[in-house]
């Protein structure tokens, strides 16, 4: 495998991507808490109300898309059940099958942080697409070396 140089620009541009990046999350982390909620539990609801139309809502799609271990999603999917925001239920089809939900209150709160979320977006995210833009674009840029 070869590895392309990189040059000072592409250590700024990627610089100033992370930086977007984290200036959004710790906006996100703050929003959580102000909100009473911890920011992986925010995004644990985020993730089950938000999975593919393709994903049933289980502790394993959660885990997966939270890039979690399975049983750090379960104890995750205990809090969220002790604060009232979510429930487990079965499937349908196969009882074995344990599904998330969200309830009306967990609803109503990632409604609320997810507003905040999309306005925060709306006034920074011209920056954030700016920032990854230089690096798409200075990639495409270059040309491809032949082996």
């Amino acid at each position: 495998m070869r590895v392309s140089k990189v040059s000072l620009a592409d250590y700024r541009a990627l610089a100033q991507f992370r930086y977007e990046i984290r200036k959004f999350l710790a906006f996100s982390e703050g929003a959580a808490r102000t909100a009473g909620i911890e920011p992986q539990q925010h995004q644990a609801l985020l993730a089950i109300k938000g999975l593919p139309l393709d994903s049933e809502p289980t502790i394993g799609a959660l885990a997966e898309r939270l890039c979690v271990q399975h049983h750090t999603a379960v104890a995750l999917v205990d809090k969220l059940e002790e604060h009232g925001w979510a429930k487990r239920r079965r499937g349908e089809a196969d009882r074995r099958q344990v599904l998330l939900e969200l309830t009306t209150k967990g609803s109503a709160l990632l409604a609320k942080l997810s507003a905040l979320h999309r306005e925060q977006l709306g006034a920074v995210g011209a920056s954030m697409v700016q920032a990854l833009d230089v690096i798409v674009s200075a990639r495409a840029a270059k040309p491809a070396k032949r082996r």
